[in-house]
């Protein structure tokens, strides 16, 4: 099997030859593992790893997103983010939020939203066709698109967007009706271009805590339920199938979501309450395959190679014909253990035994852990 065959018999139930495989890693564990085996990339590190998927996107061409004195780097809302540190390891925080502390549409600077005109489109064939060549599922999005609630709290507050779900605030429900215009038209956009060629969107809300659901369902069904579905079903008509990043606890949505035409979960964090992979899988395996369900915070950074061997091979018992890629909850995290992230990866059985030179041909050193800034907004 390739990797788009492996993927697709996963998710159809038919059975593989190996479990397929998703990989996510802080830019600081990409270079670890590149470091590792002598990589200069990231496809190399992605071929080495196993990982059966690959994204394409379009050119952005719109306004420049400027770099502030401060270092400070602007997002497509206007927001800023800057890097800041946590324990060895580096993330963008949103340092300037355009949207707080406006009460009023007539406050609302609407010069801030982006449209789907800021992406040149003409390549995106191209692309699928190259990753179809070589045999590999081909994806579109990431786990910022939509996100009605987390990323709006980078452009306005956490505080205050939480408060504006309740209360129906307006200033809330045009910049969120922007938003999914945006995404959606940009998704729909990109869907054509492709011409067939895409086998998942990917797009992402994080409705749950460490603990329970950010909101309750009354407030799901009435701001975020008929967008999901209007998003589904568009993507569902140019032949593609959805998937979803969602952490924390939100087992109380999956079903919803997939009677709104959810087909993939993504990421899957099992340490939350009721919410261990085996319980999903009886309870929503059926209609709805899963992604991730390794755990960063547990096993991954703080667990033994055994201990993470012995995680793969419950999922592969727990998933012998398929309904699950696996791979990590997250991005995994600075400060886990190489020797953790091989057990993961050859446990399953996706890791290439030999660094050959076909694999070390692979792009150019300049190439070396670029960052698509895009992606993070």
């Amino acid at each position: 099997m390739n990797s788009r065959e492996r993927v697709f018999s996963a998710f159809e139930r038919k059975g593989y030859d190996r479990i397929p495989v998703k990989h996510e890693g802080t830019p600081e564990i990409n270079q670890m593992i590149m470091d590792h085996f002598g990589l200069l990339n990231m496809e190399q590190l992605l071929i080495v790893v196993g990982d059966d998927f690959r994204y394409i996107e379009p050119i952005y061409i719109g306004p420049e997103l400027r770099t502030f004195p401060d270092g400070s780097i602007e997002g497509y809302w206007g927001e800023h983010y800057i890097y800041k540190e946590f324990g060895g390891g580096k993330y963008l925080e949103a340092s300037y939020l355009p949207f707080a502390n406006v009460f009023s549409l007539e406050e609302l600077d609407r010069s801030h939203f982006p449209t789907a005109d800021w992406f040149d489109y003409s390549t995106i064939k191209v692309q699928c066709e190259q990753i179809r060549e070589k045999g590999f599922a081909v994806c579109y999005g990431t786990a910022g698109d939509m996100d009605f609630i987390n990323s709006i709290a980078r452009a306005r507050g956490t505080e205050q967007v939480l408060l504006d779900l309740i209360t129906d605030d307006p200033v809330y429900i045009e910049i969120m009706e922007a938003r999914f215009k945006f995404y959606y038209e940009m998704h729909e956009r990109v869907l054509q271009a492709a011409n067939g060629l895409i086998d998942f969107t990917h797009i992402g809300e994080d409705l749950g805590t460490q603990t329970g659901p950010v909101i309750n369902m009354d407030i799901f069904e009435k701001h975020f339920a008929p967008k999901f579905r209007a998003y589904f079903e568009m993507v569902h008509r140019y032949g593609a199938k959805t998937m979803m990043h969602m952490c924390g606890h939100v087992r109380e949505f999956l079903s919803r979501l997939t009677e709104l035409g959810l087909d993939v979960y993504d990421v899957v964090q099992p340490t939350a309450p009721d919410m261990d992979i085996s319980l999903l899988k009886k309870n929503y395996g059926e209609h709805l395959s899963f992604c991730g369900s390794v755990s960063v915070q547990t096993t991954l950074a703080f667990g033994t190679p055994k201990e993470v061997e012995e995680e793969v091979k419950r999922r592969l018992r727990l998933f012998p014909k398929g309904g699950l890629f696996l791979g990590p909850t997250h991005a995994i995290q600075v400060g886990s253990p190489i020797e953790n992230i091989i057990a993961l990866y050859k446990t399953a059985g996706s890791m290439v035994g030999e660094i050959d030179d076909t694999i070390l041909s692979i792009g150019t050193k300049e190439e070396k852990s670029k960052i698509n800034m895009s992606k993070l907004f």
